[in-house]
């Protein structure tokens, strides 16, 4: 079984799990293998959790340096909604030098909650 998290800010737990699959397939063909990317709620939560009759939902939000940032939310076939805050206000829309939590928002979250409400 292969069951990653994301790999902050480079590969969702989709990507990382195929890129995994590929490399042990490359050494051992014949393993049956069973892919169950996993997300601990933050970055690459949507990429888990979508599935069929899912849709994403793109919106405009203010990231957390107040930069207009694309997030999407997952809208699913019961019409719950889920909501990744990362995508809002996440570490991987900063750069290194803007990581300060006094110059920081979660606006955008609020937002992002506003539109799946909606």
């Amino acid at each position: 079984m292969i069951a990653p998290d994301s790999f902050g800010g480079t590969l969702t737990p989709v990507e990382a799990a195929r890129a995994i699959e590929d490399g042990w397939q490359r050494q051992r063909p014949d393993d049956e293998l069973v892919l169950q990317p996993l997300s601990d709620g933050g970055e690459g939560l949507l990429a888990v959790l979508e599935g069929p009759g899912g849709e994403l939902r793109a919106v405009e939000v203010s990231g957390p340096r107040g930069r207009p940032v694309n997030a999407s939310f997952l809208l699913r076939p019961d019409a719950t909604a889920v909501v990744e805050s990362a995508q809002a206000c996440g570490l991987a829309l900063l750069d290194d030098d803007e990581r300060d939590p006094l110059h920081t928002t979660t606006w955008g979250v609020g937002q992002l909650l506003e539109a799946a409400r909606e």
